[in-house]
């Protein structure tokens, strides 16, 4: 890419959906954005368009500040986003919240079979890959698991690692952590028991499946 997308490329970028990366827009915004190296247009049909690695880049980037005198585009709002635990501020629970819970880990399925090449539902895809925290929230919260809330009560914490390729996800309990490891072996991840030295606390290192 040569030059910055324009303020309609953007918008479309900036409102495609969060985790399959699916745009919508007219055939110029979509042709325009397939010529920068921004999106493909898929072959099955019905021919959706997605953005590549770098329309995701330039999606997660800051954006740009407006120059002087120009009115800022309204903030971005509804984008959905995994429960990675003991957030200060969590997304509300309750039965919206399981359905678009479901909704984005029926997306990031079709995502998967849209980018493998062998069409895989079973092995994490690109996006999981550069999206590690979110990823493994997002199967782990899709299965059920309860993430952990501000106050007592306890739940799951998925956090970075200084491995490039791998995730933490602490439980308060063994049996939650165990249930944890088998939840994303099943949607594709490794994952291995761990102690940590000084605290002695066990945890789960994580990191998707390549073959």
């Amino acid at each position: 890419m040569t030059r910055p997308p324009t303020a309609a490329q953007r918008r479309v970028i900036d409102t495609a959906d969060p985790v399959t990366g699916r745009l919508r827009g007219t055939e110029a915004q979509l042709a325009g954005l397939v010529r920068h190296g921004l999106a493909f247009r898929h072959p099955r049909p019905p021919h959706d368009h997605f953005l590549t690695p770098a329309g995701h880049r330039v999606r997660d980037a800051e954006p740009v500040a407006p120059p002087p005198g120009a009115s800022p585009a309204p903030a971005a709002s509804g984008v959905f986003t995994a429960r990675i635990g003991g957030e200060e501020h969590p997304a509300a629970g309750g039965p919206a919240r399981v359905r678009e819970v479901h909704s984005a880990w029926q997306g990031l399925l079709e995502l998967r079979r849209m980018t493998n090449p062998d069409g895989d539902t079973g092995r994490p895809c690109g996006w999981e890959r550069t999206h590690l925290v979110q990823a493994a929230a997002l199967a782990l919260e899709a299965a059920g698991h309860p993430p952990q809330d501000p106050g007592p009560e306890g739940g799951y914490r998925v956090r970075a690692t200084p491995q490039p390729d791998a995730v933490a996800v602490h439980a308060p309990d063994p049996g939650l952590l165990r249930a944890c490891a088998a939840t994303l072996e099943e949607a594709g991840w490794q994952a291995g028991e761990y102690t940590e030295p000084r605290t002695r606390t066990r945890y789960l290192l994580a990191s998707p499946r390549r073959v």
